[in-house]
């Protein structure tokens, strides 16, 4: 008989929101970027109703959004924009737009020529939530101390798809910047 204590086993879900609420002391507050990617917004001739509710979900999340900008679809466009705002930055940076299936629909395109790795687990989560999410191309990565999510074009989707993986970002954004974490 062994006379040593036992531990006791934690199923995945409890030891995940363990994790998840986790308290991290200083926590820094957390810093978020939106690019809207579209030719009619960049032309006016188009509102830009899904960056507008990317930013008002990230400051429900308790985000602080320090840009929001717009930049036109393709490739080239997508690639640079994402340079200026992850370089130097640490926190998320989340695109909507540009994630279909029309001609000038670059995002993921572009998205990838600056990601160091990818993140696809995330972009998965995102598809997941709503069956239109299969239409989606978007990915998700990491440039430096940056997390890269491309979200659709449409308020529904981008803010579905966010709200998909909004509360595991926040640990992720962390662990990325090696900041101490309770896990």
């Amino acid at each position: 008989m062994s006379t040593e204590p036992s531990t006791p086993v934690l199923s995945e879900a409890v030891l995940s929101e363990a994790v998840l609420d986790a308290p991290v002391l200083d926590a820094p507050v957390l810093a978020a970027k939106v690019l809207t990617v579209s030719d009619g917004v960049v032309l006016g001739t188009r509102d830009d109703a899904s960056g507008r509710a990317l930013v008002a979900q990230l400051t429900g999340a308790g985000y602080s959004v320090v840009v929001h900008r717009v930049t036109a679809d393709g490739v080239e466009n997508v690639a640079a924009a994402l340079r200026e705002m992850c370089d130097g930055f640490a926190g998320l940076v989340v695109s909507t737009g540009g994630t279909g299936f029309a001609p000038r629909d670059q995002t993921p395109e572009g998205t990838r020529e600056v990601i160091e790795r990818e993140a696809p687990g995330l972009a998965e989560a995102m598809r997941l939530v709503n069956p239109l999410g299969r239409l989606s191309r978007g990915v998700a990565g990491i440039r430096g101390q940056a997390i890269i999510c491309n979200t659709p074009g449409s308020p529904k989707g981008c803010v579905e798809q966010l709200g998909a993986v909004i509360d595991i970002l926040p640990h992720a954004i962390r662990l990325l910047a090696d900041a101490p974490t309770q896990h």
